[in-house]
């Protein structure tokens, strides 16, 4: 089904769920993978368990915290540092919870749309110098339920206010218009190169996204996966298609689900000025501009 080989791969949250099935089969293809996570321990033994199952000896592991702006900075340096190229980037990690980053950004935000910002941002030199190559990030349909309030953003540094588990879940909605959005404009700012970049939802998968949220919001996603929710190989899926397909070139910039482009987004999800906002407002929120 997939034909394209990529020697260097790197997938953030890729301890467990779908990014540990994504890591396991681009080991099994012979792929050079790089875990980068945040809980070394947990990440080690899912290291651990992908070599195992593969008998893949390059799969290796490095420390990245997506809410800690520093952490991405020292991840970034550290790789560029010891690798010489850089095929494939997958966007992988998420989380759905209240709270803040390291940096006072919302939680959500930071981790979900910030933090994987500013890591693209800073390996794009090396994903140009290594094409064709590709940049692969994980949103949802939940976007559907997202908003980007400029306001809300340049004032309390987070997509809205609240700190409830609903609102934790409203917040989550508007992270994943952004990892579209940012999906977007970066498609934009990479023509005339060879890197490509898609955004996508896996579908529901029943994952441990809620594991460090409270105890309600624990029982609400638990219920909603297993009543609704697809295993992690088949949610690994779409990731793979977006990854190692030939000929979606010219679908740069496109949001995927099972495995083909969605042609009816919303119109929020293509409106090249909230796109191009959202870019320059997270310049400056990781000190880029």
């Amino acid at each position: 089904m997939w034909s394209i080989n990529f020697d260097l791969i790197q997938i953030t949250g890729a301890n467990t769920g779908i990014g540990k099935a994504v890591a396991r089969d681009l080991a099994r293809r012979g792929a050079r993978v790089i875990l980068a996570c945040r809980d070394q321990q947990r990440a080690e033994a899912a290291r651990q368990d992908i070599v195992k199952e593969t008998g893949s000896s390059q799969v290796l592991l490095m420390q990245l915290d997506l809410g800690n702006l520093q952490s991405v900075r020292s991840f970034a340096e550290n790789f560029l540092k010891s690798e010489s190229r850089l095929d494939l980037l997958i966007n992988n990690a998420g989380v759905a919870d209240r709270g803040k980053t390291a940096d006072s950004f919302g939680l959500n935000f930071g981790v979900n749309h910030l933090g994987h910002f500013l890591l693209t941002n800073l390996l794009l030199d090396k994903l140009k110098a290594s094409g064709p190559s590709r940049v692969v990030t994980v949103s949802s349909i939940t976007y559907k339920m997202g908003k980007v309030d400029f306001s809300c953003l340049t004032t309390h540094r987070d997509v809205a206010l609240g700190n409830s588990d609903r609102d934790a879940f409203i917040k989550y909605c508007h992270s994943k218009l952004c990892n579209i959005l940012f999906t977007y404009e970066l498609a934009k700012r990479l023509q005339g190169s060879d890197v490509t970049c898609y955004s996508l939802e896996p579908g529901m998968v029943n994952t441990e996204i809620s594991r460090h949220g409270t105890f309600f919001t624990q029982v609400i996603w638990t219920l909603v996966g297993l009543l609704f929710s697809i295993d992690v190989d088949s949610g690994a899926q779409t990731i793979l298609h977006c990854s190692l397909q030939q000929g979606i070139e010219h679908l740069s910039g496109h949001f995927f689900s099972r495995c083909a482009p969605l042609m009816n987004m919303e119109p929020k999800a293509r409106d090249d000025a909230t796109a191009k906002k959202l870019w320059e407002l997270s310049e400056t929120f990781c000190g880029l501009s």
